[in-house]
């Protein structure tokens, strides 16, 4: 009885070692790294890019001076062209490549968008829907933009509310250029603006809050000469 009472308590003691030596604790527990890669523009633009729940996405705005089939877009740099002008063009802030463009990327009228060329070959620009499919996949319009922007105010102002970049996205705030008179304004540093692939659809972040702004508004026609950035999503 004794040595059967012995190997009892050896094999139970075993059991114990190996049944809690397979469970982690809470520490050793992670999240799962966030999938990214890179491409390339027919301009030779190097980007990064992420994957957001089923959606790979840009992480930085175009800024492609070429469509993909390799035709140039019309850079304007004259506020009353821009602002008159019926067809595709893009500028940089303030006319400032040399300061805008690796950062903040190129602004693009609507008409630009519109051809359906100006994302790399494999990609596009996001309709209002895949927005809202981003947007509904970080929570709902109220913290999505939290997730979307860059973390910190070496780019976006005081609070910049929210932001943690958790998605990836790396939301910047490029400005805009203004549509009835062609001027530049919003490097407040307070607002992302960019383009859908949708008729009249735009994104706006905000440095004040975690929400996302999407809207179809349409300023009767006059929208499509306004300048904004834009990203892009895989086909």
């Amino acid at each position: 009885m004794k040595i059967i009472w012995i190997l009892y308590l050896m094999l139970s003691s075993l059991f114990f070692i190996l049944t809690f030596s397979c469970v982690k604790s809470n520490d050793d527990i992670t999240t799962p790294p966030i999938e990214t890669s890179t491409i390339t523009d027919i301009d030779g633009n190097v980007y990064q890019t992420v994957k957001i729940g089923a959606q790979w996405w840009m992480a930085e705005n175009l800024k492609t001076r070429k469509f993909n089939d390799g035709s140039s877009i019309l850079l304007i740099t004259d506020d009353s062209m821009w602002c008159h002008i019926s067809s595709p063009g893009f500028c940089y802030f303030n006319n400032d490549s040399i300061t805008y463009k690796n950062e903040y990327g190129a602004l693009y009228n609507k008409y630009a968008v519109l051809t359906g060329k100006l994302a790399p070959i494999g990609w596009h620009v996001p309709t209002n829907a895949e927005y809202q499919t981003l947007i509904d996949y970080l929570g709902g319009i109220s913290v999505a933009g939290g997730k979307m922007k860059e973390i910190g105010t070496i780019h976006w102002s005081s609070p910049n509310a929210g932001a943690d970049n958790s998605s990836g996205f790396t939301g910047l705030p490029g400005g805009i250029r203004e549509k009835w008179v062609g001027t530049f304004e919003a490097m407040n540093r307070e607002f992302g603006y960019w383009w859908t692939g949708s008729d009249a659809g735009h994104v706006i972040l905000y440095h004040y809050n975690s929400m996302v702004a999407l809207s179809e508004m349409n300023y009767n026609g006059q929208y499509l000469k306004s300048g904004y950035s834009v990203r892009c999503v895989r086909n």
